[in-house]
């Protein structure tokens, strides 16, 4: 198995954060991870705040939908945000898929790149993007899709079943 696959095979969502920081080398690889992600015509229609503000941090646990009180834990969180503006040229699909799928993208490398650094994440995409946009001050034209805390985990949760290659992969 590569290392590769072996990360995506050990990563877990982690709802249980220490308080410890995260160094700043690793802080530098998650950015790097979130801006080298492919993208749709690589107009690169995403942006990502982290967000090291307790208070910050706590809003955004709980003026959310159905509060999760993990995200204020986590020593960092990154909240995702597709850029509508950015995609414009693309109409409708650009809108509505392009710009999800560029911000997906992103943050599933700064998973990968958070576990393989020994750190956990825990992907939230259930999120009032009103609340959210007004808690960061966000500009119209940026989208808040997902909420990423990532920090040191408490947790050790076990793998969860996975459906067969045979039920969700098929050659044509």
């Amino acid at each position: 198995m590569s290392d590769l696959l072996k990360i995506i095979k050990q990563r877990r969502s982690i709802r249980r954060f220490k308080r410890d920081a995260i160094p700043e080398a690793i802080i530098e690889k998650l950015k790097q991870a979130l801006i080298w992600a492919p993208s749709a015509g690589n107009l690169q229609s995403r942006k990502f705040y982290f967000v090291f503000n307790q208070e910050t941090k706590e809003w955004l646990a709980c003026h959310h939908k159905g509060t999760r009180w993990f995200v204020a834990e986590a020593p960092l969180v990154i909240v995702g945000c597709a850029d509508e503006k950015k995609i414009e040229k693309y109409g409708e699909c650009g809108q509505s898929l392009f710009v999800i799928n560029d911000v997906s993208l992103s943050i599933q490398n700064a998973m990968l790149v958070a576990a393989d650094q020994g750190l956990g994440s825990c992907w939230v995409g259930l999120l009032d993007e009103g609340k959210v946009r007004k808690i960061l001050k966000l500009p119209k034209h940026l989208r808040p899709i997902v909420i990423l805390p990532i920090g040191y985990a408490k947790e050790a949760p076990e793998a969860k079943e996975r459906s067969s290659q045979e039920a969700v992969v098929e050659v044509r």
